[in-house]
């Protein structure tokens, strides 16, 4: 389809970061052994009695570094969530208004390209496999506003999806989020304050610009699909921000 395109892991990685490969750096765990320190004093025999002490043990978890002071705004908008949430249908419909096919999960990474009068945006989606979540923070350095699909009719997979949602916030409580709630359409989906709840997006911190937005996609149907329009003018507007 014209202004998407599939992308393998290698090819993605170079293209997408102008050949140089974003890294999120991790700190190693590092631990201090104990010390023994030994006082000396005097009984009253003139021999020498000891004390022996245990330093205190001290621990750094590995973790990933925080951003403490807003950084420079990144370039993309980054999509993300689990598989079958329903990414690279939103993308098309971002795209070209409509979903005019069937399309595929995204088995590596997937990009478009949205022209807004003098403004270019460039979606970049990482497919949400196990596998390719590792990449998922890679890609933080790259973005000025991170777009979270959910599937709001599979709660069983809320808990998961708040999981890996708040390690990325953790990453960088600066990044702007936009919060899809997809899928609205399905029988049994949940609304978007049943979503907000249930990934506790009250504790993401006040750092964070953060909209949740209720969408839902039909193939052939522009016109039925509820807060798409909504979600790309807010992101586009977000993207024209100084």
């Amino acid at each position: 389809m014209p202004g998407a395109r599939e992308i393998g892991l290698v090819g993605a990685a170079l293209a997408l970061t102008g050949g140089v490969a974003c890294a999120v750096c991790y700190l190693m765990s590092t631990t201090q052994k104990p010390k023994k320190t030994v006082e000396e004093e005097l009984n009253e025999d003139g021999s020498r009695k000891e004390h022996v002490h245990k330093a205190t043990k001290t621990e750094t978890a590995l973790k990933t570094p925080i951003i403490s002071e807003p950084r420079t705004a990144g370039t993309q908008v980054l999509v993300l969530g689990l598989d079958g949430a329903g990414k690279t249908s939103l993308l098309h419909c971002f795209a070209t208004g409509s979903l005019e096919q069937d399309v595929s999960p995204t088995q590596g990474f997937n990009a478009i390209s949205i022209n807004k009068e003098e403004l270019q945006i460039e979606f970049l989606e990482i497919g949400g496999t196990e596998k390719l979540r590792e990449y998922w923070r890679m890609y933080l350095c790259k973005a000025r506003v991170l777009v979270f699909v959910v599937d709001s009719s599979d709660p069983e997979r809320f808990p998961l999806a708040k999981r890996l949602l708040h390690q990325l916030l953790s990453t960088d409580p600066y990044l702007p989020l936009v919060l899809l709630a997809n899928k609205q359409d399905v029988p049994g989906a949940r609304g978007i304050t049943d979503l907000y709840e249930a990934l506790d997006l009250g504790d993401v911190g006040d750092g964070h610009r953060l909209s949740v937005i209720g969408t839902q996609v039909k193939k052939r149907k522009s016109e039925a699909n509820v807060g798409v329009q909504d979600a790309r003018d807010l992101i586009i507007e977000m993207m024209s921000d100084d």
